[in-house]
């Protein structure tokens, strides 16, 4: 059975079924059915079916083209979690927030999985790509998938390969980012690197799903704790009057051994702000307190707060109070030239303005109208930043 799924992947007549058409489906959709393969998308989300299926993109750095380009090609996407048993690979590419108490909420990649689980057949593969803790592959999907009667590894296979998209970079897409995948047995890996390999450039073996999921973590982690570093170094900065972009480009001039990192307001998106919490929660089973990695989410978490303080301090230099001042904000995705708003920390700045009793507006040319957002809501629209609106403002953040 194995190697009739890995002929199949390799001859390009097996259907790649992707679950969830969000920032990470979209592009993977995309890329499959770019290479030849047949994609059958998922998502429980009808008006964003409808968009697809009319070849229409409701993310802003994927062109309509693209997507009209891979509804010629055969590109179908249903609501229809039934026809699952049409596909030979499922690719589970959901959400994997953080609850309001900080900790993993793995509700979406549980849910979609017993969603899909009555339609799972003999010879499929499993793949998930959604981030998490060490152990959610072999310690929630695999029993689930057991729970049917299949032997993971004979006659059906799951792998964990962590999606690695960075929304709006021109220097890498799908294909060319290196894709990590850990499969639950030797077959698994097997057919895991089958299923990536004819659409990524490079395919990286690891020995475990815990392995990959690891992986993950680590990138990640990396980042945020040296992005805490560098947020603390501000402070610190700012405090005796340095210029810390000044030093930041000094230092970067070094050949080796130092690796530049820039202050910012917070963290956003869809990786850094959450997946520390899945390592520090998962290492407390294990009776680890990650006191290095929690203290970096501390410096990062406070930021937010940092930038109301500088506003206040600004205003009151103006003889003015936040409480009736305008304050614009320019930019408001969690990164440049993206729609993406997921995380951003500018939105938690507005909300603790807004607190303070300011009157919040901001600028955004690839965010028009402020978007649903499950914990924030604001009924503004972006305004031009022309040099009169600008004037019109007390402060511009």
């Amino acid at each position: 059975m194995k190697q009739e799924l890995i002929k199949k992947l390799t001859d390009k007549t097996a259907i790649i079924g992707i679950v969830g058409l969000g920032y990470v489906g979209i592009p993977l959709a995309l890329r499959y059915a770019e290479a030849g393969y047949k994609v059958l998308g998922f998502d429980i989300d009808p008006e964003k079916i409808s968009k697809i299926s009319a070849g229409k993109t409701y993310i802003k750095h994927i062109p309509d083209e693209a997507i009209a380009a891979a509804v010629s090609r055969g590109f179908e996407s249903t609501v229809d979690f039934s026809r699952a048993s049409e596909a030979d690979a499922l690719v589970l590419c959901v959400p994997t927030p953080l609850d309001l108490h900080r900790e993993p909420d793995l509700s979406f990649v549980l849910d979609t999985m017993d969603s899909l689980l009555p339609y799972l057949r003999k010879g499929q593969v499993v793949s998930l790509e959604s981030t998490t803790y060490p152990g959610t592959t072999d310690e929630e999907l695999k029993p689930r998938i057991e729970s049917r009667g299949f032997t993971v590894g004979n006659d059906m296979f799951l792998v964990y390969s962590p999606e690695r998209e960075d929304p709006g970079n021109p220097n890498f897409n799908t294909q060319t980012i290196p894709k990590v995948c850990g499969g639950d047995t030797d077959a698994c890996q097997a057919v895991g690197v089958a299923l990536y390999g004819h659409v990524i450039d490079r395919v990286v073996p690891v020995s475990s799903t815990r392995a990959a999921e690891m992986t993950k973590l680590l990138e990640n982690i990396h980042r945020a704790v040296n992005i805490g570093l560098v947020n603390e170094m501000k402070m610190v900065a700012d405090k005796m009057a340095v210029d810390i972009y000044e030093v930041i480009d000094a230092a970067a001039t070094k050949p080796f051994g130092f690796v530049p990192y820039y202050p910012g307001p917070g963290l956003g998106g869809h990786c850094i702000p959450i997946d520390p919490f899945y390592l520090t929660w998962k290492a407390r089973e294990y009776g680890i307190n990650t006191r290095f990695i929690e203290l970096a989410g501390e410096v990062n978490s406070a930021m937010p707060e940092y930038v109301l303080n500088k506003v206040v301090s600004g205003l009151n230099q103006q003889k003015k109070a936040i409480n009736g001042s305008r304050v614009l904000m320019l930019g408001i995705a969690y990164k440049k030239n993206i729609d993406d708003m997921r995380e951003s920390p500018s939105v938690e700045i507005m909300q603790l303005m807004q607190d303070c009793g300011a009157e919040i507006a901001y600028s955004d040319p690839y965010v028009p109208v402020f978007p649903k957002m499950r914990r924030y809501r604001f009924d503004l629209q972006s305004v031009a930043a022309t040099r009169e609106n600008i004037a019109s403002y007390d402060c511009i953040v």
